[in-house]
């Protein structure tokens, strides 16, 4: 095992601003075991150690480091890796990723022939890695630039290209040399013909097997390439010595069989088999190539009012953008010129063009209609909205799902438990076989060898788990990982945040009311409501945007409550109730009659005071989302209960909660206590959803068993939360778990029928019916079966393309 306890590392640490923040991370430095000593460098951002075994205490430590408060500053990349033949081709390509010393998570997934990598870049980087996969000869693509990705996509269309030629021609010399074999074996010079047509079989169209074992077998390890090596291999000498010599067998009373026909129709049906499942794959991650697809080549940019075509790489922020009719958006950025709708579906999943008009936000990959607008690049490369999401759709495809765990174990132990099967068959023919003990255990040991398939098994889980999460994609839900979209599927309770979950999260201004009409503090209330980031706030300044701005002073948000600040040298509060009952307020009677009056009809009222009374009364108004009703509906349907928590009134919230049709729910809770409201149902047993849009609901959406966040919401909740809705409609949700439910269940039928399909298939073919009904199974039918149930579990994935969620 590879340590470092003569070498020194650097770990970069994340959030360490005092001398109390390095003295928390010297700590947990101490505490961990295996460093054996530890240097925090504040100035530097960073820690200096040296470990016993950096293997395994490395990840211990970033976890520990972690779960203090701070971060260890890691890069999490995903990279196709190339030369991958099965399922145990993935799980030796991990292990030799889990072995590297800097590498904190390495996932690698046979169904997208991607690695999701962790690693801490003053360790390790890619090239090492790199390097690593090279030595057990698999191969990593860390070219990240844009001919780079096009250069993999030739090369798969290549390799596609490759074994559809190797599989045709496998077939056509099998189809002879199956003729002659059950027909014409009494024909002159029959082995020869037969050995003359299976040589290029194996030894050409099926060199890939052998090269790739010999790999393996250098680095002590074996995957399905061996099993088929090993099987066509004995199958093919065997046959050639029979062939040769066939007056050893004559002499003892035996026949001397050949199995060419077998060796050949193996390959040909394993090589049909490949190509069937790369085809299949291929459409598993048809979501990731049509996101990919939405991005132009060129764009159109304003220089000096000059029009010049430019490649989209040039395309800086700042830069100016000609959209023209029919043309898609190139980057994201602001409407500065002209007005059109812009079709969004493609991101947000809604059907409805988007009106855009100057200073509106576009965004990459969204289709412009009929009219032509410019806007000021804002985001490029991989800043766009498009390039998060596709780089979380990649991300979640190359993640695996906890269940995914056993098929590893198994898939990681197969080869070598087959091999040693195989080998036990052949010895117990021996033993009891008879005069044919020898021919019949070759057979049964080639027949084992054959019909054994990690692949089923790798398959099972990856490939669902990619049409799941492209499935949600392609309705506007953005799924993290796949622990997730599993994780979904339990859910039995779910926690609503009101504002901008439930409602719009666009409040206006319904009604105003100032003390004795004097409106001569409108300019404090505005200048102070500008400082605030709440979307009360923004109502205000919205409704009031032809008022003075005045300069304000220690500017200071009360959690739960509102804001407080100094203007004009005098202290001004903004808020609840509550606010002005903490600091003495007095209301006047008749702004407390209007106050009551709009909070019965559901309006949210905040007040406008000086340190000693209330200036004026505010009556706000949210409107609900339209899919809310029917959201909440559906999710009640389920079985799920629903509950809604919300920092208003508690006659608002009544009021919203009956209008949705929500019994649970719960008023005037601070930041703090949704967390814990999450955790009071989870010690009830209860599998939480929390779904929030605002940096307040982040707290409680990192408590939750599932966090959905609305993607109109804070970058905050959106980088919590596990799910997004990118649209913020509630509909999605139901959706949402429905798509779990699919998934978790195809999953599910995957691994049933791979693990039956071992489980009956390697006895029948180590020749466990023989004694009962003198039945052994042919090597020919063990490879169709072999190559079937790829196929068949991949195409089981794709029927997930069919359901419907709606």
């Amino acid at each position: 095992m590879a340590t470092g306890a003569t070498n020194e590392l650097i770990i970069p640490i994340e959030g360490m601003e005092s001398d109390h923040c390095a003295l928390i991370v010297d700590k947990v430095l101490a505490n961990t075991k295996g460093i054996l000593t530890h240097k925090v460098e504040l100035n530097n951002k960073r820690a200096v150690i040296t470990i016993d075994d950096a293997l395994s205490e490395l990840p211990v430590m970033v976890k520990s480091i972690r779960d203090s408060g701070y971060d260890v500053a890691t890069v999490k990349k995903s990279y196709p890796v190339l030369n991958m033949t099965c399922a145990s081709c993935a799980s030796s390509a991990q292990t030799i990723f889990q072995s590297q010393i800097g590498v904190i998570n390495a996932a690698v997934n046979y169904g997208n022939g991607a690695a999701l990598i962790e690693f801490i870049p003053t360790i390790t980087d890619p090239q090492k890695l790199k390097t690593a996969m090279q030595s057990i000869g698999y191969d990593l693509m860390i070219d990240e630039t844009e001919e780079a990705k096009d250069a993999l996509e030739d090369l798969h269309q290549k390799n596609y290209q490759r074994l559809k030629n190797r599989t045709i021609a496998a077939v056509l010399l099998s189809i002879p040399l199956v003729v002659i074999a059950m027909f014409f074996m009494d024909i002159p010079y029959a082995n020869y013909i037969m050995w003359a047509l299976a040589t290029p079989v194996v030894l050409y169209f099926g060199q890939q097997f052998f090269i790739t074992a010999l790999k393996q077998a250098k680095h002590g390890s074996a995957n399905m390439d061996t099993l088929v090596a090993l099987s066509t291999g004995v199958a093919y000498l065997f046959s050639i010595f029979n062939t040769l010599f066939p007056t050893y067998w004559h002499q003892k009373g035996l026949h001397a069989h050949v199995y060419f026909e077998a060796a050949a129709v193996v390959i040909a049906f394993i090589l049909l088999g490949k190509l069937l499942e790369e085809k299949a794959k291929g459409n598993t991650s048809s979501a990731i190539k049509k996101l990919i697809g939405l991005q132009p080549k060129t764009v159109m940019m304003i220089h000096d009012g000059m029009q010049m075509e430019m490649p989209i790489s040039s395309v800086k922020v700042g830069d100016t953008i000609l959209v023209r009719p029919g043309e898609k958006v190139a980057v994201d950025g602001m409407v500065s010129e002209g007005n059109s709708f812009v079709d969004e579906s493609m991101i947000s999943g809604e059907p409805l063009a988007v009106e855009k008009i100057k200073d509106a936000k576009v965004f990459a990959g969204t289709i412009n209609q009929k009219g032509s607008f410019r806007f000021i690049a804002e985001k490029v490369g991989g800043d766009t909205v498009l390039a998060q999401i596709i780089k979380m759709v990649q991300e979640a495809q190359g993640s695996k799902a906890p269940v995914q765990k056993l098929a590893d174990k198994i898939a990681g132990i197969f080869v070598p438990i087959v091999m040693g099967i195989a080998i036990l068959s052949l010895i117990v023919w021996l033993m009891v076989g008879g005069e044919n003990g020898f021919t019949q255990g070759l057979l049964a040991m080639v027949t084992v060898l054959v019909i054994a398939c990690p692949c089923a098994l790798g398959l099972a889980t990856p490939t669902a788990i990619m049409v799941g999460v492209g499935k949600a994609a392609e309705n506007g839900i953005l799924i993290k990982d796949a622990e997730s979209l599993e994780a979904a599927k339990k859910i039995n309770a779910i926690v609503l945040d009101k504002t901008g979950t439930i409602t719009e999260g666009k409040p206006v201004i319904t009604d105003i009311s100032w003390l004795n009409n004097d409106a001569s503090d409108l300019s404090v209330l505005v200048s102070i409501e500008k400082q605030s980031e709440h979307p009360l706030a923004e109502a205000v300044v919205k409704h009031f945007n032809q008022a003075t701005v005045i300069s304000v002073e220690q500017f200071e948000s009360i959690t739960g409550m509102g804001t407080k600040a100094i203007a004009n040298q005098h202290p001004y509060f903004i808020g609840n109730f509550k606010l002005l009952q903490a600091n003495n307020i007095t209301v006047a009677p008749s702004l407390k009659l209007l106050a009551d009056k709009w909070l019965l009809e559901a309006k949210t009222v905040i007040y406008f005071s000086s340190d000693k009374e209330a200036l004026a009364v505010i009556a706000i108004a949210d409107k609900i989302k339209d899919s809310s009703v029917e959201a909440v509906k559906q999710l009640r349907d389920s079985g799920i209960e629903v509950y809604m928590l919300t920092g208003d009134n508690s006659i608002t919230a009544k009021v919203i909660a009956e209008q949705v049709g929500i019994s649970n729910y719960k008023a005037e809770v601070l930041p703090a206590d949704k967390a814990l409201f999450v955790k009071e149902l989870q010690q009830k047993g209860k599998i939480v959803a929390m779904v929030g849009d605002g940096i307040n609901d982040s707290n409680a959406l990192a408590q939750a068993d599932v966090s959905i966040a609305m993607g109109k919401g804070s970058d905050i909740a959106i980088d919590v939360a596990k799910i997004t809705i990118i649209s913020s409609d509630l509909l999605r949700i139901p959706q949402a778990i429905k798509l779990s439910r699919f998934t978790v269940a195809t999953i599910k039928q995957n691994l049933f029928w791979a693990f039956v399909y071992n489980i009956i298939g390697i006895p029948i073919a180590a020749g466990i019916l023989y004694p009962i009904n003198g039945f052994l199974l042919n090597p020919m039918i063990a490879g169709a079966a072999m190559a079937l149930s790829s196929v068949s579990v991949v195409s089981n994935s794709l029927r997930l393309k069919l359901k419907s969620i709606k």
